[in-house]
């Protein structure tokens, strides 16, 4: 008798939050609504707080090479040539099929003005490893420091930059699938020192339509810590406006180049 009125007050109070959420959700699309797709700056889509806590990682060693690659992986640079990537010009892929002029020095890969790099084997859902180096000398702030970028299927960024003692808008910072998901924590090495990422990523679905009828998610790991847990990627990566949906199958990974001489070692890739 006496459980039937804690019952609906918990059924009151649901419903209470429930349109309270609702009304909350309303006006925030409003106020994405009120801006006009053509006054839309780079801007618009910067969000600058919460920002995420700074997290130590564990020792790394610089002397290596990282984890070694599975004996059922892909290697897409091993540290000797640059034989599985062509140029790509832009941070879509195009049909080029220009040799990659990004220079390999020491087992390392490095970005160059010439082009952003794209391998020649397209992938749909894949585990991704790769590791990447900011430049040692600090110049520039914010955007303009160790700036690169990891294009899944050549179309969702998950940003590279150098975030050590460096803000930017923390929907564009490392770690982030950029201007959509904020990553979960900071574990950014100082710069000059070997950073990885460890990815899952899902690729979307679409139906015979070319409608989306799931979206891309993405897992990433950051220096061994959970950045990104399971989150669905609404589209492409826009640097000015919104997420786009494309219909696509496979596609390639595209490094990207943003006049930053980025260093990358040990890519390799798992199909899932």
């Amino acid at each position: 008798m006496y459980q039937i009125p804690v019952i609906r007050m918990k059924t009151v109070f649901f419903a209470r939050t429930l349109t309270l959420g609702l009304v909350g959700a309303a006006c925030v699309q409003v106020a994405i609504a009120q801006t006009e797709p053509n006054k839309q700056t780079p801007q618009s889509t910067e969000i600058w707080e919460p920002v995420p806590p700074v997290v130590t990682p564990g020792v790394y060693s610089a002397n290596t090479a990282g984890t070694t690659p599975p004996s059922d992986a892909i290697v897409l640079f091993d540290g000797k040539n640059a034989d599985n990537w062509v140029a790509n010009k832009g941070y879509t892929p195009t049909a080029s099929t220009a040799p990659l002029q990004w220079p390999v020095r020491d087992g390392v890969l490095y970005s160059s003005t010439s082009s952003s790099a794209r391998t020649k084997q397209e992938f749909g859902d894949m585990q991704l490893h790769i590791e990447f180096q900011t430049p040692s000398k600090v110049e520039g702030n914010g955007q303009g420091r160790g700036n690169s970028g990891i294009f899944l299927q050549g179309r969702y960024e998950l940003q590279v930059l150098d975030n050590y003692n460096n803000p930017t808008y923390v929907n564009g910072m490392v770690g982030s699938i950029y201007k959509q998901a904020i990553p979960l924590a900071n574990p950014s090495r100082k710069p000059g020192e070997w950073q990885s990422y460890d990815i899952i990523y899902m690729a979307p679905r679409f139906n015979k339509a070319g409608l989306m009828v799931e979206p891309a998610y993405v897992t990433v790991l950051l220096n061994g810590i959970l950045v990104q847990n399971h989150v669905a990627i609404k589209g492409t990566t826009e640097y000015i406006g919104y997420p786009k949906v494309q219909a696509h199958g496979k596609g390639p990974l595209i490094l990207q180049d943003h006049g930053n001489p980025v260093g990358f070692r040990n890519i390799w890739v798992r199909e899932l």
